[in-house]
């Protein structure tokens, strides 16, 4: 059997036409001259290399459509009925309500957290209540890579940034609802880097985090965008991007001027970091204001995942996070996601394992976040429990999101007098159909009936999220999150055997 998808695919608005599909190729088993062209390979033959990449990204989100032979699904959760590990064995202190959530992280600032969950870097479509929510719930989050592309107003001198009131816009989403929990980080790609995004958002806009990533738009390799036409690629070149082809060369200018230049695209510069240069960069960045430094890392070689872990052990990164294959909300669910890395539990198999090997000694460890793929409880408690202790949190990028824009939806529809019809046994109104209001206005006060539905949203489902953990750690008789570990799931499959037996956990 073939578990990669054919070429019927979401983020590509793609579809075969026969419903007699080669499963080794994807193709229909039967092409024809009459169709009218519309599987991948029809769109690759009239609109190119752009294919590449999804069609359909922007203002959706589009997950990966692989479907991995191994996954947290080969594990159902354990429960136990005797002792209360983390609370007095009574019935008032061994319930759901006194399961610890809260945890905290960091080497020289701690942040605290009030459960084991970011919300992973992002920077389109409802942002604002993304980032909002986070806040809300009180958690870490993170503002995605390339932000300046949606800046209109930004400036630029000589390939540096020097004004980016977007990002002070993003800052505050999260800042106005900052009750002490959690913190927002700018992550910077190689290309941020370069032109300045952490130097202007410490100095100019005063964040205080700031995340590395290795990998960009795309994970593994970079994003390529093709660009209108010369006038644009000239711009961009300006700007510092690399452009290719050139368009400053002779050649290029006189094949502009007769018509004939070919295509250009803007190409994210891949990070080519050591250890002696990121050392350096992580001190620089301090010595400008940043209080946290994190990574954010993929399933790569897994040399390279052990060389980041000991990078990070010797600068005191305060956070990384491991992004699996079969997650996605951009690029990722192109066929350089669906067919590269280390499926989520996979990466996190390894990443355990190393961390184990590298948890000798004093070291002044990192946090580790899971996330590719996560969207709900039981998925959440799995990801924890067989970290083993070597996993601190969970990443809910893309579901988070999902709740940000539903939220929104119904909250504009409750405006025009709209109910949707599937939440009408609830109530009528915002107070009677947003269940978790009363316990925002528990924590700012009557101003939280005004916020705005988006960010509410967030906070619900993240709320949602934190409820079902304790119910699953109570089950286990844990009421701290921090006892979780692999004996607490129960394998289904010989692969889920295998992974525990690894693991050294069973």
């Amino acid at each position: 059997m073939s578990y990669s998808p054919n070429f019927n695919s979401g983020f590509t608005a793609s579809r075969n036409r026969s419903k007699y599909v080669s499963p080794q190729s994807g193709m229909c088993s039967l092409c024809t001259e009459e169709c009218e062209g519309s599987c991948e390979i029809a769109q690759a033959a009239v609109l190119g290399s752009q294919t590449v990449y999804p069609m359909t990204t922007g203002n959706n989100q589009i997950a990966s459509e692989k479907e991995y032979p191994f996954d947290y699904s080969h594990f159902n959760i354990n429960g136990r009925v005797f002792g209360a590990i983390g609370a007095q064995e009574t019935y008032e202190e061994a319930n759901i309500f006194h399961v610890k959530t809260a945890c905290s992280y960091g080497s020289f600032h701690p942040i605290k957290m009030t459960m084991p969950i970011i919300l992973p870097a992002l920077v389109k479509m409802n942002w604002k209540d993304y980032f909002g929510g986070a806040a809300m719930a009180g958690v870490t989050c993170v503002i995605g890579e390339d932000a300046k592309s949606k800046d209109p107003l930004l400036k630029m001198e000589k390939g540096k940034i020097i004004d980016f009131p977007f990002l002070e816009q993003v800052l505050d989403s999260f800042r106005r609802y900052d009750r002490g929990y959690g913190q927002i980080v700018v992550q910077a790609n190689a290309e941020d880097d370069l032109m300045g995004v952490p130097e202007i958002a410490l100095k100019k806009y005063h964040a205080h985090a700031i995340e590395i990533k290795f990998g960009q738009g795309a994970k593994g390799t970079q994003p390529v965008t093709k660009l209108k036409n010369y006038a644009v690629a000239l711009e961009k070149k300006a700007m510092g991007y690399l452009v290719y082809p050139d368009p400053e060369t002779e050649a290029m200018e006189f094949a502009a001027h007769n018509g004939v230049a070919p295509n250009f695209y803007l190409y994210g510069r891949l990070p080519l970091w050591n250890e002696e240069s990121l050392m350096k960069r992580i001190d620089e960045l301090r010595s400008l204001g940043a209080e946290n430094i994190y990574f954010k890392m993929a399933g790569f070689d897994e040399q390279d995942i052990e060389r980041v872990l000991q990078i990070a052990i010797k600068a005191h990164v305060d956070m990384i996070t491991f992004d699996g294959a079969g997650g996605g909300s951009g690029y990722s669910p192109s066929k350089m996601m669906n067919e590269w890395s280390l499926p989520t539990i996979c990466l996190e198999q390894k990443v355990v394992q190393i961390m184990r090997r590298l948890k000798t000694g004093n070291n002044s460890l990192p946090s580790l976040v899971m996330t590719g793929g996560f969207a709900s409880e039981d998925q959440v408690f799995k990801g924890l429990a067989l970290g083993g202790g070597c996993i601190q949190g969970i990443g809910l990028c893309r579901a988070s999101m999902a709740a940000a824009m539903s939220a929104q939806k119904i909250g504009d529809s409750l405006a025009q007098g709209i109910i949707p019809h599937h939440f009408m046994q609830y109530g009528r109104t915002k107070e009677e159909l947003f269940g978790d209001l009363p316990d925002l206005r528990s924590l700012y006060g009557k101003e939280a009936n005004n916020f705005s539905l988006g960010a509410v949203g967030v906070f619900s489902y993240l709320n949602k999220i934190n409820f079902g953990l304790k119910h699953f750690a109570a089950l286990n008789r844990k009421f701290d999150l921090h006892a979780l570990d692999a004996k607490d799931v129960i394998p289904l499959t010989r692969e889920a055997q295998e992974a525990l037996d690894s693991l050294s956990l069973t």
